[in-house]
């Protein structure tokens, strides 16, 4: 095992080495995220592990490998006072474990490494977002100690026939 790697015993007794994202994970990554979702998600995906691997200052992205196959991955972002927070942070963007390795501690332990990675770089904390009515990733996150931000996420339905009513109205005088 060498600096990049971390060894973690799965809960079926077998070990999820735990490594940074490389460009040979692309693809793998890829396929792997097609079967979790039911469709190939490329057009998004492609250009997010480009940014983790070669646009990103810090690269915090990480793949979970059992039996040396790609289980699962985490894609993550530090950033540096954006979102009008003054503290660095982390983002976790998207984490996938295949069907098979779900329930054996693959997604613990990437999340336990990037944890620890993200300590080590002095950043004091990490976000992200989930539907709220996944209810089972809601209750992995629970389980990993993340609880309610205390940020406000705010969004705007474009097609809402309120706005359309108002934007018209504004046009007309």
């Amino acid at each position: 095992m060498n600096e990049k790697e971390a060894n973690v015993p799965m809960t079926s007794g077998t070990e999820v080495v735990v490594r940074r994202l490389a460009v040979e994970d692309v693809d793998k990554v890829i396929a792997l995220d097609a079967k979790i979702v039911g469709r190939r998600r490329e057009g998004y995906l492609r250009p997010k592990l480009k940014e983790a691997l070669t646009e990103s200052g810090i690269q915090v992205s990480l793949v979970g490998e059992v039996d040396r196959h790609v289980a699962g991955f985490l894609l993550a972002k530090v950033y540096y006072g954006e979102f009008g927070v003054a503290e660095p942070t982390a983002v976790l963007d998207t984490i996938g474990v295949a069907s098979d390795d779900r329930g054996h501690g693959v997604a613990a332990a990437l999340l336990e490494q990037l944890r620890t990675n993200l300590r080590g770089l002095g950043i004091p904390r990490l976000g992200t977002e989930v539907h709220w009515d996944d209810q089972s990733l809601l209750s992995f996150f629970h389980h990993e100690g993340f609880r309610p931000a205390a940020r406000l996420c705010l969004e705007c339905d474009l097609d809402d026939r309120r706005l359309r009513e108002r934007a018209d109205a504004r046009a007309a005088t």
